[in-house]
């Protein structure tokens, strides 16, 4: 029966060799027998480990133990029995291009859409409006599939979310994924059916199609609220913030305020002047400037806070808020809470800081790594990138992105990652490992792109994310292997034998199928055994020459040989074209 040991997601070699009562330089040898230079400090991650275990014929199982990711962990804190009313916190989700910005900006007053790049949203907003005197806070989150992460992470903050439909597009897989995100989230779901003025609309159609996910209307005997609204005309604007207040008042949202602040960072950033900045939105308690904040391995001394672009004295609960003040930057998903002060914000941050160490996104190597060494006949192709983003959330769905192109035959090999512009550091660290330095939404300063050029570092610098996939799918399908591909073209049954030679055969026949060209290839086969693979070099028909001949006719055939061929009667020429094409993923 195997023996059992618990390790942490990564491990390092010295630690693993304790744990398995091996001498570290047999383990290290054996690592080093698959291509992996390691020392006694270096970390391995737990699939490693476990593919060295078996490559060394031990009868150990290793058990990982999973940690938990900050918004796995975050649970909505639970209200006291003092605890007071709060707004409503609101995510707008749906389909790329059902109008999700377009509608805030309908209920906001403000053109946030038309300075989107490709009008498509691409982190995730915070908005606070106030309607018949009550605040309401939404948040925006990206349509285009490749932010799903940012979706849900959007889910996971709110009371309602709102689901906005095209009225003249339907449902589609983004709106599918929206509802599974605010179901699994426990959420209140409202559905804004959209573009009701134009042409095409059918509101019924999409009615149905909700019903067929469970999502039942009102006017239809279900429990779902549908408000029919025009962002354009702002038709029905004013039935939906109705209709949100009092699905708000049926919820009972409340929250403490007197207890130290706490709530999570929806996005963080690298502002220039003022350095690290964070969005967040906070949960419980009051946010003020001056107050010590820690926030996973980053802390700060609230410097300001800040709510579209207006400074704000403080933050209540479901209030969005923009702090500055922090020393490093903190992550996308990363809960906060307020301290005494900025020793224990310290001490946190650093207790955070190594704990991160045993991640496996910082271990020196993969499975994935080791097993594509340890399988080099399989000549696996790598795609060397590095990703700079404006901010973290996007920086993590271009990541996750990326990861959904890997194949057996090629792969992306992320070098390096990080948030703001494009240093001279990333630039020597590209040139080194001779990568693709992409940029989503960041600058290069003129002095990095001449370094860059001098090193022969290419930069793809990208606003819309399916963009740079594009251009990350291209080069991925450019290191495929071409494929060949050939093409039948036609059949001749020999007739007759005239001449053979060690390099030649000079025979007729009739065109049974399709036509002959000249030049082409053909296989010769004798029933159902291919004998040769020949090239016909010329035809005839009758006393002349032909490029062509078609079906029914009868023809001499000229064919080059590699090595003698007692060609016969009844044989059959099956001809055919051969060429290599260059491969694309799908």
């Amino acid at each position: 029966m195997a023996t059992t040991i618990a390790i942490e997601d990564s491990i390092t070699v010295g630690a693993l060799a304790e744990q398995l009562q091996l001498p570290v330089t047999k383990l290290i040898g054996e690592l080093f027998k698959n291509g992996v230079m390691a020392t006694v400090n270096e970390r391995i991650d737990a699939d490693t480990a476990q593919i060295i275990v078996e490559e060394l014929g031990l009868d150990v199982q290793l058990v990982r133990k999973e940690a938990e990711t900050p918004l796995a962990a975050h649970k909505k804190p639970e209200a006291s029995e003092s605890a007071v009313s709060r707004p409503p916190v609101v995510a707008v989700m749906g389909h790329v291009d059902h109008g999700k910005t377009s509608l805030l900006d309908a209920i906001r007053g403000g053109s946030v859409a038309s300075g989107e790049a490709g009008g498509i949203t691409q982190h995730i907003s915070a908005y606070m409006v106030t309607h018949g005197g009550r605040d309401i806070t939404f948040l925006d989150t990206p349509g285009h599939e490749a932010f799903a992460a940012i979706r849900e992470h959007g889910a996971d903050l709110t009371d309602i979310s709102v689901i906005v439909v095209a009225a003249d597009d339907g449902v589609k897989p983004q709106t599918v994924e929206a509802i599974r995100f605010a179901r699994k989230a426990g959420s209140r779901i409202v559905v804004a059916i959209n573009k009701i003025d134009k042409e095409g609309a059918d509101v019924n159609r999409v009615k149905q199609e909700l019903a067929e996910q469970q999502l039942m209307p009102e006017d239809w005997g279900g429990d779902t609220v549908m408000v029919e609204v025009s962002a354009k005309t702002k038709q029905g604007i004013d039935a939906l913030l109705d209709m949100i207040l009092l699905v708000a008042d049926v919820e009972e949202l409340k929250a403490d305020v007197d207890v130290p602040a706490s709530g999570l960072v929806i996005e963080a950033r690298v502002m220039q002047g003022r350095g690290p900045v964070a969005q967040v939105l906070v949960e419980r308690g009051v946010l003020k400037p001056g107050m010590f904040v820690v926030a996973g391995s980053a802390f700060a001394k609230v410097r300001n806070l800040e709510r579209a672009g207006k400074p704000i004295k403080e933050a209540l609960p479901s209030s969005p808020a923009m702090v500055t003040g922090f020393k490093t930057l903190p992550e996308f998903g990363d809960q906060f809470e307020v301290v005494k002060d900025e020793r224990t914000a310290r001490h946190m941050a650093e207790q955070a800081a190594e704990g991160k160490k045993t991640a496996v996104s910082n271990a020196g190597m993969s499975g994935a790594d080791l097993m594509r060494m340890m399988n080099r006949k399989n000549q696996l192709e790598e795609l060397n990138v590095l990703i700079k983003a404006d901010v973290q959330g996007s920086l993590t769905s271009v990541i996750d992105a990326i990861k959904t192109l890997d194949t057996d035959e090629v792969a992306v090999r992320i070098i390096g990652t990080g948030i703001g512009v494009v240093t001279e550091s990333d630039v020597y660290l590209a040139h080194s490992a001779d990568a693709i330095i992409y940029g989503f939404n960041v600058d290069v300063p003129a002095n990095i792109r001449r370094l860059a050029t001098r090193d022969g570092v290419p930069m793809r610098m990208y606003k819309i994310i399916y963009e740079l996939l594009g251009d990350v799918k291209a080069e991925l399908s450019s290191r495929l292997a071409p494929e060949v591909v050939e093409t039948v073209q036609g059949r001749l049954v020999v007739r007759g034998v005239f001449k053979t030679t060690k390099t030649e055969i000079i025979c007729g026949g009739e065109v049974t199928k399709g036509h002959l060209v000249v030049p082409s290839l053909a296989r010769v086969m004798r029933d159902d055994e291919q004998l040769a693979e020949v090239e016909i070099t010329k035809l005839q028909r009758g006393p002349q020459e032909a490029k062509e001949v078609l079906e029914g006719e009868m023809c001499g055939v000229s064919l080059k040989t590699e090595n003698r061929l007692l060609l016969q009667e009844s044989d059959r020429l099956e001809t055919f074209t051969r060429e290599t094409v260059q491969r694309s993923l799908t």
